[in-house]
């Protein structure tokens, strides 16, 4: 866990099953409606969203999941994946960033900085070769915030959000003190 200034991250458990879902569903809305249909947006809500696929999620044991509270309101969460566990096959000694989602009020305070350090932190801990993460090509902002933080992309991959097809651009930050 760490704590400072009233911000707290620290592992998400399924009791914080509730917040998690409040969470993932408000994020996701805040960050992908614009430019998304309602239709669209509300099936990936209801498929990837549900108390039954994130207990599933929680329970996987090559999955963290990381809670952002300040003053002990929700602000943040992380999840990232190891292993069989990762979005795509053939990123063998890595740890991938599958979700950092900061609500809107909370984006000044650097949260993503921090989530993105605390993922590095992790996988050099573990001694892997790289952070990588999947983000939407036209989530513009996100794509300067990982280039900022070291990422560069290497490849894509196609992402459904209900029934359209998007590309993700896959971004990489390899680790340099590896021992």
């Amino acid at each position: 866990m760490i704590a400072t200034d009233g911000l707290i991250i620290r592992k998400c458990r399924y009791r914080d099953l509730d917040i998690l879902k409040q969470l993932s569903e408000a994020t996701f809305v805040e960050t992908f409606s614009e430019g998304n249909s309602k239709e669209d947006m509300e099936a990936y809500l209801e498929q990837n969203f549900n108390e039954a696929r994130l207990t599933e999620e929680l329970g996987n044991p090559s999955s963290l999941f990381f809670l952002v509270l300040l003053h002990d309101s929700p602000a943040a969460y992380m999840k990232v994946n190891f292993d069989a566990a990762q979005t795509e096959d053939g990123y063998g000694n890595t740890l991938e960033i599958q979700r950092i989602y900061v609500l809107n009020g909370f984006k000044s305070l650097h949260i993503g900085s921090m989530l993105v350090q605390m993922a590095v932190s992790l996988a050099e801990g573990l001694k892997l070769d790289s952070v990588w993460l999947g983000v939407w090509e036209k989530n513009y902002r996100a794509i300067e915030f990982y280039k900022k933080q070291g990422f560069v992309q290497f490849g894509s991959h196609i992402f459904k959000l209900g029934d359209d097809l998007q590309t993700d651009l896959l971004m990489k930050l390899p680790l340099k003190n590896r021992s």
